[in-house]
């Protein structure tokens, strides 16, 4: 059974495919952005007779204070590298078992019944734009990187006030699709999900920040083997097939 460490997190089990020996199920705390392509992904996986996934789904920065916890989870997947950095430094990672998985990109998008196209980041500065949801720069990855590319541009300060803070990159995107934001600054592959939200401007990979999204084992794992085998297969050619379809970019 999950401990409670885990409860306030998306948890969503895959299970393997039929004919085919039993193999203990994993734990994996995954970034709340992975959720469509890791779901997929697993049910590749059980159709090679792998073992079922057991996803928590959250934003990074609470993934890894529950793993920090003593959360019984058996991989980490982060969607930045500073959230593994902390894991790793409380000892709580194996060693030698970290690997960058996949890269992503920052987007802006608007409701979809009110599309507008962006040249730049400069256009957040419309008067319209009154309501800008963003994963919480204090934690949340995406808005860590939102605000460390906005500062960049010498645009944070200015539109700071209008900054929205939300609990994940997914929230933020919701907060678009209901209507109780003007824009949102999301992953470019959340914004491939949505029918709600219009995509208005996408970072160029040269210009934005840098979105890796890594992933290790958890040192107290009790399926050391079983952890491995599905982050082998996370990093393989089929996985890297679903994620380039779900608009992330693997990394080889």
């Amino acid at each position: 059974m999950l401990s409670k460490a885990l409860a306030v997190s998306a948890l969503l089990v895959v299970g393997a495919a039929q004919g085919f020996p039993a193999r203990p199920p994993i734990t994996v705390s995954a970034a709340v952005s992975l959720t469509d392509a890791l779901t997929a992904i697993a049910q590749e996986y059980g159709k090679t007779g792998g073992g079922t996934i057991r996803f928590n789904f959250g934003a990074s920065n609470v993934l890894a204070r529950q793993i920090v916890s003593g959360a019984p989870v058996d991989l980490f997947i982060s969607a930045d590298e500073l959230q593994m950095d902390l894991a790793e430094k409380a000892g709580m990672m194996k060693d030698g078992t970290r690997v960058d998985v996949v890269a992503n990109q920052l987007a802006v998008v608007v409701p979809s019944d009110r599309p507008r196209t962006f040249t730049s980041m400069r256009d957040l500065l419309a008067p319209a734009l009154r309501r800008i949801a963003i994963g919480d720069p204090a934690g949340v990855p995406a808005g860590v990187y939102a605000k460390q590319y906005l500062e960049r541009l010498g645009l944070w300060t200015t539109l700071q006030p209008r900054m929205v803070p939300s609990s994940s990159v997914r929230s933020a995107l919701n907060a678009v699709e209901a209507g109780a934001a003007d824009a949102a600054i999301v992953y470019r592959t959340d914004a491939r999900t949505s029918s709600r939200a219009s995509v208005s401007w996408v970072v160029p990979a040269s210009e934005g920040p840098r979105i890796v999204y890594p992933a290790a084992i958890v040192k107290s794992t009790s399926s050391p083997d079983e952890a491995a085998r599905f982050l082998d297969f996370v990093r393989g050619a089929a996985a890297a097939r679903v994620f380039e379809r779900f608009g992330f970019t693997p990394i080889r």
